[in-house]
């Protein structure tokens, strides 16, 4: 079955796109990495959402964080591909593709990430490199990274 890729204004989703979206960030950042920690935040409300689906499945989403929210420049983040989609390239594609939405919707700007640590040589992969020391954030271990628009 072919993946679909879909990007949302946070008002535009349906409610049960909506369910199934932030039920799988709750199954990854909350259950899986057993973090408890506000998942949803007024953030939300501001982004543009990708969603990755096949049929009725989400496979993977991330969410696009306007500049000037949590950083000067523009951010993705919450980014995930579902267990058994990782490792496929899916994710890398996921990240693409939000770098893509994020030179539409922000021309000539940047995007910098509040990183997991360990994810580092997978965000360096789409050209992000780290311009912090690691920081604790909700218990895990984290780093910013920033791409540049010249990495297209």
């Amino acid at each position: 079955m072919e993946l679909q890729w879909s990007w949302f204004d946070f008002a535009a989703l349906d409610n049960v796109s909506l369910y199934r979206y932030l039920r799988l960030r709750q199954q990854v950042f909350v259950v899986e990495q057993a973090c408890i920690y506000q998942d949803l935040d007024e953030v939300d409300l501001l982004s543009r959402h990708l969603l990755v689906r096949r049929g009725e499945e989400i496979v993977a989403c991330l969410r696009l964080v306007p500049s000037g929210i949590k950083f000067a420049e523009p951010s993705i983040g919450r980014v995930i591909a579902v267990p058994h989609q990782r490792g496929s390239g899916l994710a890398q594609e996921l990240v693409r593709q939000g770098l893509l939405e994020s030179q539409a919707q922000y021309p000539a700007q940047n995007n910098r990430i509040g990183a997991q640590a360990h994810l580092q040589s997978f965000y360096a992969k789409n050209g992000f490199v780290a311009v912090s020391d690691e920081y604790d954030e909700d218990g895990i271990p984290h780093i910013d990274m920033l791409w540049t628009n010249s990495n297209l």
